[in-house]
């Protein structure tokens, strides 16, 4: 399967013997506006929204203007101002809380929708889309009339847009925001020349580039085609990203490079819900409901052949307060006695108030289960309870390993249950790292199955005090934590080399010792540095483990 990030334009580069790339780019020219009016059930210059209205977004100094309709644009409103200085100009400007997330949500609801003229859509935040239409035209009666039904498609929904098609999505989207309406580059044209008469912000540049352009004189992308390429190279040289390497952005349009794109794959969350007769308050009566619903997403799930990963519950109280709580499995699981009692452990703090009136229980991340032949002779199992005493046995039951993973996580919390696993270093502190318990180890070096290390490392070596025998002999003697320990054995040296690759050249090397004291305590100590290495003066000592 391919992985979404993998860029659609060097894809679709195979295709150009058969089929020529064509992008259609929609542009939302007031889509937060439109959002927010549609939400308030208004037509467009209806009601509030004839008046001066403006959508504004809190900052740390203050509010500020995102948006603004006609009449507030008319009245002096602008995206970017501070709400005081509008208001100055604008004294009756009626104002709204901008929604981003919101917004965000309904562009992607909409790329989904928009897949009805072509394969795949992709996301141009925060007011636009990308479809491929390669070879979809026709469907429509050629291009023109594909343009037309998008242009009546969105405007049916409320939606003030901008179209465009070409060959590449940077072109496209030129065309949308600074071409004439419904323009079409086609495959044939010469791009430059159709191009040449729209500004530079049609780059989608960042602002900075753009008033620097502007400084210089190039204010139309004719005038980027006439400058010689090194100039202009040797000035933006340091600029890494696209949005502000104005050449990158030129070569994207022309087709001359590919840019990445990433489609919206439409996924399906299973979901169950109740909508209650009357208000619940008591925790045993939503505890049974949340049951019900478990048992319901258990039938769901078998019916698709997937076991889920994380599920939410939402309980919306009767005064429009929603209650959201969340968990996660350890590995994909579908037994409704099992999600049941993972939720009962996040009911516990939920205030009722004057009653939850709807449940609904939703898995957005899902993972392929198959049907499996359990016991035919297992026993009928007690409820082991929260704390795993009152019941049979873990073992006796036959709870899985992901099962009671799953019941520490909801009790002590994610970041409490992590096992240790080996990592690709030399260097011991930087040997292991914590990951979830049943998460795959990545490392491909078993370090650890031919090197014996104490049974504790501390966080950070400390440093003792040694005398030993020079230039680099055995430890005798060393003083830790204001005690005095005379060495009876020692074994080793065991050299480790510092990571070239990651420390700076004047790190030392180390060599490690594992030593016995008189009381039979062992510890695992090392030199660092030897002397005459040219590294440093005179080495240091430190401890780093305890044997058991």
């Amino acid at each position: 399967m391919r992985s979404p990030g993998v860029p659609v334009e060097r894809e679709g580069a195979a295709q150009d013997a058969r089929q020529p790339r064509r992008i259609l780019a929609i542009w939302f020219m007031r889509f937060a506006l439109d959002r927010w009016r549609l939400g308030a059930g208004l037509a467009e210059g209806e009601g509030v929204d004839a008046a001066p209205t403006a959508l504004i977004a809190e900052t740390a100094h203050g509010p500020r203007i995102a948006a603004a309709n006609a009449a507030g644009i008319e009245a002096g409103a602008r995206a970017g101002m501070m709400l005081a200085d509008a208001r100055t100009l604008c004294p009756q400007l009626a104002v709204a809380p901008s929604d981003p997330a919101g917004d965000l949500a309904f562009l992607e609801t909409l790329a989904a929708w928009a897949m009805r003229w072509g394969p795949w859509s992709a996301l141009d935040p925060p007011d636009g889309l990308l479809v491929d239409v390669s070879g979809a035209a026709h469907l429509f009666g050629g291009e023109e009339a594909l343009l037309a039904d998008a242009a009546a498609s969105f405007a049916r929904r409320g939606l003030a847009v901008r179209c465009a098609l070409a060959p590449t999505a940077g072109a496209a989207w030129a065309l949308a925001h600074h071409g004439p309406a419904d323009a079409i580059l086609r495959s044939g044209d010469d791009p430059v020349r159709r191009l040449a008469g729209l500004p530079v912000a049609a780059l989608r540049l960042d602002e900075d580039v753009l008033t620097l352009l502007r400084r210089l004189g190039l204010k139309r992308l004719g005038d980027l085609d006439g400058l010689a390429r090194d100039s202009l190279a040797r000035r933006f040289r340091n600029r890494r990203s696209a949005s502000a390497n104005p050449l990158m952005r030129m070569d994207q349009i022309l087709g001359r490079v590919p840019e990445p794109l990433l489609p919206v794959l439409v996924t399906h969350a299973p979901l169950v819900q109740r909508r209650l007769m009357e208000p619940i308050r008591h925790r045993q009566l939503l505890e049974r409901v949340v049951a019900d619903l478990a048992a319901d997403m258990e039938r769901v799930l078998e019916g698709e052949g997937l076991g889920a990963r994380r599920l939410e519950l939402g309980l919306w109280k009767v005064d429009g307060e929603l209650v959201v709580r969340r968990v996660e499995m350890a590995a994909p699981t579908r037994e409704a006695a099992h999600l049941a009692r993972l939720f009962a452990r996040r009911l516990e703090d939920v205030d009722a108030g004057f009653g939850i009136e709807m449940v609904r229980l939703r898995s957005p991340w899902c993972e392929p289960l198959m049907l499996a032949q359990g016991d035919l002779e297992q026993r009928a199992a007690g409820d082991l309870g929260d704390g795993f005493a009152g019941g049979e046995g873990i073992a006796d039951r036959g709870t899985s390993l992901a099962a009671c993973i799953d019941r520490l996580v909801v009790r002590l919390g994610a970041a409490s249950v992590r096992r240790p696993v080996p990592r690709e270093s030399h260097l011991p502190e930087r040997a292991q790292r914590w990951q979830g318990p049943l998460e795959p180890e990545r490392t491909s070096q078993g370090f650890f199955d031919f090197q014996f290390r104490p049974l504790k490392i501390l966080d950070s070596p400390e440093e003792i005090s040694v005398i030993y025998e020079t230039p680099d002999g055995l430890p005798r003697r060393f003083r830790w934590r204001g005690e005095t320990h005379d060495v009876l054995r020692s074994e080793g040296p065991e050299r480790i080399a510092p990571e070239w690759w990651r420390e700076r050249g004047m790190v030392r090397l180390r060599d490690y010792y594992r030593i016995e004291d008189a009381l039979g305590r062992r510890y695992w100590i090392y030199r660092s540095g030897v002397i005459g290495d040219g590294r440093g003066g005179i080495p240091a000592w430190f401890l780093q483990g305890l044997f058991g």
